[in-house]
């Protein structure tokens, strides 16, 4: 096998065809003899073309690369399209050493040879005629996907060796080529994996490439809802495992869609609905790229992981916390944060730094409250000294916001005015029902001490009241550990709020229907329970799960009023509410509704994966 520098260094053969060499033919071209031309494309385009043949083409070609200039840009096209991985070791070589020469002496194609490459970053497609009709259009399924990745990845390399603007021109190009969502599975898993591959060799790439990923992951999130993932779920099991009719015509409009088998049971780790499925492989992709760039031969990379968190704490700026009831990319960061608790805790200054910003949007401060409380609430790698600290930070802004408002004019209870405070009251009351039975473990005596001294009774008797605003979910179950503990007493204002809701009556076929907004503060909990089959395993152990709890450890009276949540909320107390801005009827609330324990997940991949490649 030659090296690379004998093949640049090598003269080309002497070879016999039809038409003359490349370089006479090139001349009779420019004198306004295009026969030799004409069979020269011919010749290009055979699907029949041998390897020895494309070797002295390409060794012709090497020797007037000096004469393809802008004039012959169609030609160029053609040995641009030349079926060129899949031939021998000595066809790649050669070609290789063809583009490294093209490059460096007509730079005007380097956006051509750029396009070529990255196209092969996806599986091709093989489609079957008879009588001129496709009778069969697939994916390739070609085994030597992972070595024909691999080629491409070292020409991308070589080019940038002999064209070192080569990155700048190379993102738009990513950008443009990268498939649409609806594309299968495994089309987009390809893509994103040798996306992320780039950021190995290109690491001035890696921000904007992290980017457009993450970008493309969000669109498929906000594609599949919470609820119509687990509908999905549900139809499927009610259905013994096949997937349904109507499953099956899902988004199969694109020619790439994965076509649901009707006679035959989805794999236990296959997501029901389509979009859910590519989301869940994308996911899993991301996760074991983040794992193997902080990770190296099982030794944590301190200063490699703290690049990369910077990269993804902008791309989770601009990008995830604008982006409302996103249910499962932004654990991107609960994962990296896993890995340090440095990294936690700046996520943490971080998000604190943007709620108590005046100058944000009240959108943005809202946002981050609700992730504080989540990550808080969620991540089982904080420590209760970091809870104490954060709840140390966020009651003191609470007491300070209701000093310079209580008994001002703007005194009431109003979201669009004080929509940052009953985020970040919602956030504290969050982060103590999770956390309660930590932060008094131990010495039970301190631990209410400081639990007294962050003076909750204030927070929820000030004119602004909270307990108005904030989840039921949230709200019911505070005010039974508080009112145990003797922390705060709740049930008198919740009593009186609800005397003073405005019940809106609209009248249906079914009657009149009495109905009331649950969610004025239209929020979500970032954290909720992560439900991607496969990529979920990789929270095995650093996730919370929510704890059931008994009538003995939290009485609640009984002659309190209480708005239900959604009576299908089977994964968490405070799931359904948490996602959308609904609306329920007042009914007596059910307790063992909001004290659900969500599914676990599992266990935690070791490597970056490439499925089916």
């Amino acid at each position: 096998m030659l090296g690379e520098s004998e093949f640049l260094n090598s003269p080309p053969r002497k070879t016999v065809r039809f038409g003359g060499t490349v370089t006479e033919t090139l001349k009779k071209y420019k004198e306004g003899d295009t026969v030799d031309y004409d069979l020269l494309m011919t010749q290009l385009v055979d699907p029949e073309i041998k390897d020895a043949q494309i070797i002295n083409w390409l060794q012709e070609f090497r020797g007037a690369v000096t004469q393809l200039t802008k004039d012959f840009e169609h030609l160029v096209s053609k040995i641009l399209k030349l079926p060129w991985l899949c031939r021998s070791l000595m066809v790649v070589e050669e070609y290789l050493a063809f583009l490294s020469n093209l490059v460096s002496a007509q730079t005007v194609y380097l956006r051509s040879c750029l396009n070529m490459l990255v196209s092969n970053f996806i599986p091709g497609r093989i489609v079957i005629q008879e009588n001129g009709v496709d009778i069969s259009d697939s994916e390739d399924e070609d085994e030597n996907l992972p070595r024909n990745f691999d080629i491409c990845h070292r020409a991308l390399q070589m080019i940038a060796k002999y064209v070192p603007s080569t990155p700048q021109f190379l993102m738009p190009i990513l950008v443009e080529k990268f498939p649409f969502v609806n594309k299968s599975a495994r089309i987009l898993e390809c893509y994103v994996h040798n996306l992320l591959r780039i950021t190995v060799y290109f690491p001035e790439l890696r921000s904007e490439i992290l980017e457009l990923v993450v970008g493309k992951l969000l669109k498929l999130d906000v594609s599949a809802s919470r609820n119509n993932i687990e509908d999905a779920e549900e139809a499927v099991e009610a259905n013994n495992g096949l997937p349904t009719c109507a499953e099956e015509g899902l988004f199969d409009m694109d020619e790439d869609e994965e076509k649901q088998q009707v006679h035959s049971a989805l794999p236990n780790d296959m997501m029901a609905h389509p979009m859910a499925e590519r989301l869940d492989i994308l996911m899993s992709v991301l996760l074991a790229y983040i794992k193997d760039v902080c990770y190296v031969n099982g030794e944590f990379m301190l200063t490699r992981t703290k690049d990369l968190y910077r990269d993804l704490i902008i791309v989770f700026d601009k990008l995830v916390l604008r982006t409302h009831a996103s249910c499962h990319v932004q654990y991107f960061m609960f994962y990296i944060c896993s890995f340090k608790l440095g990294l936690a805790e700046a996520f943490l200054e971080h998000l604190w730094k943007m709620m108590q910003n005046p100058n944000n949007p009240a959108v943005i401060r809202q946002a981050a409250a609700g992730y504080i409380g989540s990550f808080l609430a969620r991540a089982t790698y904080i420590p209760v000294v970091t809870v104490k600290a954060c709840l140390d930070l966020l009651v003191p802004w609470i007491h300070h916001y209701i000093d310079s408002q209580d008994a001002g004019t703007k005194a009431y209870c109003d979201v669009a005015l004080h929509g940052s405070f009953y985020s970040a009251c919602q956030a504290v009351f969050y982060i103590f029902i999770f956390r309660c039975k930590q932060l008094l473990s131990g010495n039970l005596r301190k631990g209410l001490s400081y639990l007294q001294n962050l003076n909750f009774e204030r927070i929820v008797m000030c004119q602004l009241n909270p307990l108005k605003v904030c989840l039921p979910s949230v709200v019911n179950l505070f005010a039974a550990i508080t009112r145990k503990y003797q922390l705060a007493f709740c049930y008198t204002i919740i009593e009186r709020n609800n005397r003073q809701h405005i019940p809106v009556v609209r009248s249906s076929t079914g009657g009149d229907l009495v109905q009331i907004c649950t969610n004025p503060l239209d929020c979500f909990f970032p954290f909720d329970p992560y439900i991607l089959k496969r990529s979920k395993k990789m929270f095995d152990g650093i996730y919370r799960v929510w704890e059931d709890l008994s009538f003995q450890d939290i009485q609640v009276p009984q002659n309190i009023i209480k708005l239900d949540a959604a009576e299908d909320e089977e994964d968490d107390f405070l799931k359904g509410e948490s996602l959308q801005n609904e609306t329920v009827g007042i009914t007596t609330g059910s307790f063992e509704s909001h004290t659900q324990s969500p599914h676990n997940v599992g266990s935690p991949l070791t490597m970056f994966p490439l499925h089916n490649c």
